[in-house]
């Protein structure tokens, strides 16, 4: 014998047959999902802003020095500015350490970048191997990540933040296939999933699938979790190129 089980709908509780369960109305459980999401961002926010302005006072001496030493190798600016796409495709200028010579051409990046999003090969994210562009405190800079450090700057203003997908140029935004764009649902950060997850050993495309696997479950833990692991990859420079 067949039995079929009618259901009636009515706000705040479910019947089914002869027995009934009471659920949180719609708009309870909209309320909720919106004072978590807040309470994740202002949460963020303040760790961004407090973690990000006592790491540049102690880093200060540091910087001194890596600006001495850039000034001392090659004529031209300490800062490396360029445009990268943040959170829902708004454009922003990243702050780094120079690492190239004044004034080279982009187009051997333009070009290396395409070849990755279309040949999926691993490599040093965006970074042109035996780029003779790159000077020799350049390269020191590269493989210890501290041409990343002035960032901090950019996670003060709000641009980026200390977790979240690396900032990513225009010229491959442009490029993106559709889920690729989900990664830009978050503010971009200075470390990521990607980050600690191998680094140089993955492929551009395993890195965009990393970055929107988190964008699309962001929490606390997972951005707290993501710094600690970032501490130890960065000092053993595990996949760094």
């Amino acid at each position: 014998m067949l039995l079929v089980a009618t259901e009636r709908i009515a706000i705040g509780t479910v019947e089914v047959g002869a027995s009934a369960r009471t659920v949180a109305p719609l708009s309870h459980v909209l309320g909720e999902a919106r004072r978590r999401d807040l309470g994740y961002a202002f949460a963020k926010r303040f760790i961004d802003i407090v973690a990000a302005a006592m790491v540049l006072l102690v880093l200060l001496p540091v910087f001194v020095a890596i600006a001495i030493a850039i000034r001392l190798e090659t004529a031209g600016p300490v800062f490396y500015r360029a445009e990268r796409v943040g959170r829902f495709g708004k454009p922003f200028t990243v702050l780094k350490f120079r690492s190239m010579r004044a004034g080279c051409s982009t187009t051997p990046h333009v070009d290396f970048v395409r070849s990755l999003l279309r040949d999926g090969t691993s490599c040093d994210l965006y970074k042109v191997i035996a780029d003779p562009r790159v000077t020799r405190v350049g390269a020191f800079l590269r493989r210890t990540s501290m041409d990343e450090l002035p960032q901090l700057w950019n996670v003060l203003t709000g641009d980026m933040s200390l977790v979240g997908p690396r900032p990513d140029v225009v010229y491959a935004v442009d490029d993106y296939a559709d889920w690729m764009r989900r990664r830009l649902f978050v503010k971009p950060g200075i470390t990521g999933l990607w980050q600690v997850s191998g680094r140089s050993r993955l492929g551009l495309v395993d890195m965009y699938r990393l970055d929107v696997a988190y964008a699309s479950a962001p929490s606390l833990r997972e951005d707290v979790r993501i710094l600690l692991r970032t501490i130890p990859v960065v000092l053993s420079r595990d996949g760094a190129a």
